[in-house]
């Protein structure tokens, strides 16, 4: 295929101010989640907290301050078993399950949304459909290299005037003959201005939905980068453009021809999601423990003040709660019945929760909850991020509506 050249400029750790403040995260474990486990679960979530406390950790604040996202961590993250934990082995996964995969997106997310986005997309929304619907050469020719890190992959489905109705897309692909002709634009890309491939979604002639692998070093293919975020600074977010992109046959996927190719992608996200906006909550909730204890005022620490300990109970409270789902999601998973219905009620529960708890932590820390000497308003501005991708909090409310009346509320 036609090909043009395209540089990808890499960060290194050097290129990153760090921290001097180190990560004192304590896990909390109310309940005693952690017996639901197995060893093996636990030493994937150590051996993640582990690297992300040597090399995140002391980089996400001003990579996040000055909306840089450390590209260079691509290959730490495939180094820990981070991309596609519980595909196969053969095929560049980490042959774990459902839980593992879980705990890790936690201990990713529980430093910074952003860091589990750049996983979860590769592994989730790039690996998983490749796993699940490609052509066996196109599984061994893209899978083992994204699940090392040397490939870096995005996602297309959103489109500017298409989010949470896909059906509505205007991205489509035409047969040439030998090849296809791929023309339209995507919007909300995690990865795609650093990304060697895109798994696209665009609608054939008979106007069915249909997926594929799209090289970004193909001619007619673009990815400006998105400026200006608030939120998940330190990730890199962009658009898909496609001008007459010639895509091989082989190369699309060649039996769904459906919204049901994507949609279960987005649900093994929106699965991840649920794991791992507790994370992000964990963290705001040690975070504000912590400086409750070591805060004075008139003559004590603030956590002795009934009103902070409402607070922090009911953190904790909800933190427990979540967890349980979370697991209860993750048993379910292992044994192929989690319905995407049960998945929707997990991400959506986890994240309001997540994002209520950063709002009490920031009121916890009074004035120094806005300063990036504490990670909880990196957090909060994420979450907002969070609630509305792979679906928005409303749509998902729907989603449970429509499962437990019968009636479809979207229409």
């Amino acid at each position: 295929m036609p090909t043009t050249t395209k540089k990808k400029a890499f960060t290194t750790k050097s290129d990153f101010q760090q921290s001097s403040s180190p990560d004192r995260f304590q896990h909390h474990d109310y309940f005693g989640v952690d017996e639901l486990l197995t060893d093996e679960h636990k030493m994937a979530r150590d051996a993640v907290r582990d690297w992300v406390k040597a090399e995140v950790a002391p980089i996400i604040d001003d990579a996040a301050m000055r909306g840089v996202c450390p590209t260079h961590l691509f290959k730490g993250l495939a180094e820990i078993g981070a991309f596609g934990p519980s595909l196969p082995v053969e095929y560049g996964g980490g042959g774990m399950d459902e839980i593992a995969y879980g705990v890790i997106m936690q201990e990713l997310e529980r430093c910074d949304s952003g860091l589990r986005s750049m996983a979860s997309v590769q592994g989730s929304l790039v690996m998983y459909p490749i796993y699940k619907y490609a052509n066996e050469e196109t599984k061994k020719k893209y899978l083992p290299k994204l699940g090392a890190g040397e490939f870096i992959g995005c996602f297309g489905l959103t489109e500017p005037d298409s989010g949470s109705d896909p059906s509505s897309m205007i991205t489509n692909i035409k047969d040439a003959g030998d090849h296809y002709v791929l023309n339209g634009a995507k919007m909300w890309i995690t990865n795609s201005p650093v990304a060697d491939l895109a798994v696209v979604w665009a609608k054939d002639e008979d106007g069915k939905v249909r997926g594929m692998v799209v090289e970004s070093q193909w001619e007619g293919f673009s990815a400006p980068e998105i400026k200006g975020k608030w939120s998940l600074r330190a990730s890199v977010t962009g658009e898909l453009v496609f001008d007459n992109v010639k895509v091989p046959k082989e190369n699309v996927f060649p039996d769904i021809k459906s919204l049901r190719g994507p949609l279960s992608c987005l649900s093994k996200a929106r699965y991840g999601i649920a794991w791992g906006a507790i994370g992000a909550a964990l963290d705001c909730y040690d975070s504000a423990l912590r400086y409750s204890q070591e805060r004075t005022q008139f003559g004590k620490p603030i956590g002795q003040f009934q009103l902070t300990q409402k607070k922090l109970a009911e953190m904790i409270t909800e933190i427990t709660k979540a967890q349980l789902l979370a697991w209860r999601l993750g048993t379910l998973a292992n044994k192929g019945e989690a319905s995407p219905a049960q998945i929707s009620m997990g991400k959506r529960n986890n994240v309001n929760m997540a994002l209520e708890i950063a709002r009490e932590a920031r009121q916890i820390h009074g004035g120094m909850g806005i300063t990036s000497e504490y990670p909880i308003m990196r957090h909060m501005a994420n979450l907002e991020s969070v609630v509305t991708y792979e679906g928005t909090h409303d749509i998902h409310l729907l989603i449970t509506g429509m499962d437990v009346t019968g009636f479809n509320g979207f229409a």
